[in-house]
């Protein structure tokens, strides 16, 4: 009935994107010796060696996590709405439903997590920890509250010297450092939870030109090294 779609006027606003800044590997050393006195150290580690997000570590049930098989299946994300009340649902996309993989460090540092909380509940008199537990939690079990946890990395980013890094630039190093190291883009896409892998090559454009010097650089080697020398002809 209408003659003409009235929303067809309507501009678009722009999204409004952060700075990204990212931390290299000496940063990330620093940063987590001064984090691994708190309560915070296995979290803020997870962050930076899974690339995953807060709402998606905070949901995180140690039935969730594989320590045989090294991997991480998130499948949940925990938000903080009007009011102050936690609720936990799936998360937004598909894509954001995988299987992360672990590094073996990660891995042990969790076990070690894991047998912490185990003796910290015991001296508080509440019982062990079960598979639903949440992984990062308070003492009692109750969920860690997102603006709580951020404020906390902030106040150690600001204590090593690293200000203006976010809690949400630890899933930026992750990806960042894993294509200087030459991951396949894919891979990063599929750990990050990105919808498809032009986001994530959008996102991180700004290290594409070491990846393109780089590759320029291996393929000189691979030709000029099999080139036959004039004393074979």
């Amino acid at each position: 009935m209408l003659v003409r779609n009235p929303v067809d006027a309507v501009t678009i606003p722009r999204a409004e994107r952060h700075e990204m800044r990212t931390m290299n590997e000496s940063d990330i050393h620093i940063f987590l010796e001064m984090a691994r006195p708190t309560q915070y150290y296995a979290l803020f580690y997870a962050a930076l060696f899974t690339g995953m997000r807060r709402s998606e570590l905070l949901a995180l049930r140690w039935k969730d996590i594989d320590l045989m098989l090294l991997q991480i299946s998130v499948n949940r994300t925990l938000h903080q709405i009007r009011g102050g009340r936690i609720i936990i649902r799936q998360p937004k996309t598909e894509k954001s439903r995988r299987v992360v993989a672990m590094t073996p460090s990660t891995a042990d540092l969790l076990k070690e997590h894991h047998e912490s909380q185990n003796r910290l509940r015991e001296s508080s008199g509440y019982p062990k920890l079960a598979d639903d537990d949440l992984v990062f939690c308070q003492y009692d079990g109750k969920p860690l509250l997102p603006n709580t946890v951020s404020h906390n990395w902030i106040k150690l980013v600001r204590r090593t010297g690293l200000s203006g890094i976010r809690l949400h630039d630890a899933r930026h190093t992750h990806a960042s450092l894993m294509l200087k190291q030459g991951v396949h883009p894919k891979i990063v896409q599929e750990r990050l939870g990105h919808s498809s892998i032009q986001v994530t090559l959008d996102t991180y454009s700004h290290v594409a030109p070491g990846l393109q010097q780089i590759a320029a650089n291996k393929f000189d080697e691979i030709i000029n090294n099999k080139v036959p020398s004039k004393s074979s002809y």
